[in-house]
């Protein structure tokens, strides 16, 4: 398996990091192996990949660009294509759309979304379409002075864009059609007063959306249906009686859809929940990542690993998860990276 780490690079982030960072991951013993590091960037914050694998798609943390690589799937090797303005501050994250023509951008400092469309070639083209976001900025002053949006994803039917506002407390939803994002006849779903929406998630199955709320600890569980959202249920991320200060970064589920996780900053943790028929959460448990600030994690594309970004203590540490209770368990691989808040897991063809 191939792994790709990006992170933090610049003084005004706090940065550490110097790239992207390549690695080789041996299947039996877990080892990683490092085989490339592509210089010249700027806080290469979060990667989207294309089904094949054959391009990568890179934000830059508090930057205005987007770049566009070519994957090696048989080395693993990155080649830069190009890099384009995406006509806003701090792009985030970012969704290929199904035909994989157009890439869709969270700009989180300028408080709007992008489309750009994608060349026969993978190379980025100019912005064809900018959308701010409009709302009332949430009761926190230093973290929700304007609309921040924080990701942004496609529903399985590709038909519908989901994009939470950590600054304004709302999840967006959009019809996207011929390349152009529309609001839905709902618009939007409000959170409580200084949750803070961060990232997303759909259930693998079931028409169920998932949203962790990043300043009070929760997750909130919609029912999902023709690019409808409708709430069900707000669980926190920590258990009770811990009175440190918190905050949500990553969610994902595991392969099977039993168990969904989320990474709590703060607690240094990722909080494991069990999901019931209906796709309701219960609390599970919890395991320290041993490091600090897990900005990101993501799952391993068997799913028997997790692997988890300790942005502000430079490492990542990796966890098999067991396949029957999805607990997690260290595994006492750790691998040092200056700031990673980026990793994408693959196989080579």
């Amino acid at each position: 398996m191939f792994a790709y780490v990006g992170g933090y690079t610049t003084p005004d982030r706090n940065g550490r990091g110097n790239g992207i960072n390549v690695y080789r991951i041996d299947e039996v013993n877990g080892a990683w192996s490092h085989i490339q590091h592509v210089g010249g960037l700027e806080n290469p914050a979060l990667f989207t990949l294309t089904r094949d694998h054959s391009r990568l798609y890179s934000v830059h943390g508090g930057r205005n660009l987007m770049s566009a690589f070519a994957v090696d799937r048989r080395t693993g090797m990155l080649t830069l294509l190009n890099q384009v303005d995406c006509q806003g501050n701090n792009p985030v994250d970012s969704a290929l759309d199904p035909s994989e023509r157009f890439l869709v951008i969270a700009n989180y400092g300028s408080g709007a979304v992008a489309v750009m469309p994608i060349g026969e070639d993978g190379r980025l083209q100019p912005v064809s379409q900018l959308v701010p976001l409009q709302g009332t900025p949430g009761p926190n002053p230093k973290e929700q002075a304007s609309s921040h949006p924080h990701a942004v994803i496609f529903d399985p039917t590709g038909q519908y864009v989901i994009v939470p506002d950590k600054g304004f407390d709302r999840t967006f939803f959009f019809r996207f059609q011929d390349g152009r994002l529309t609001p839905t006849e709902q618009g939007f779903a409000d959170s409580a007063p200084g949750a803070a929406p961060r990232h997303t998630i759909f259930h693998p199955t079931l028409p169920v959306l998932y949203v962790n709320n990043e300043l009070d600890s929760t997750v909130t569980r919609f029912d999902w249906a023709a690019g409808r959202a409708t709430e069900r249920q707000v669980i926190s991320t920590v258990p009770g009686g811990f009175a440190g200060h918190n905050t949500t970064a990553e969610i994902a589920f595991g392969r099977d859809g039993r168990h969904l996780y989320v990474s709590n900053r703060g607690q240094d943790s990722i909080a494991r929940f069990t999901v019931g028929p209906d796709g309701s959460l219960t609390y599970a448990d919890h395991t320290l990542t041993g490091g600090v600030r897990p900005r990101f994690f993501t799952l391993g594309p068997k799913g028997g690993r997790l692997y988890a970004a300790n942005q502000d203590s430079d490492e990542i540490t990796v966890f098999a998860i067991d396949s029957g209770t999805g607990a997690l368990t260290p595994t006492g691989v750790r691998i040092k990276v200056g700031s990673p808040s980026a990793i994408s897991i693959v196989t080579p063809s």
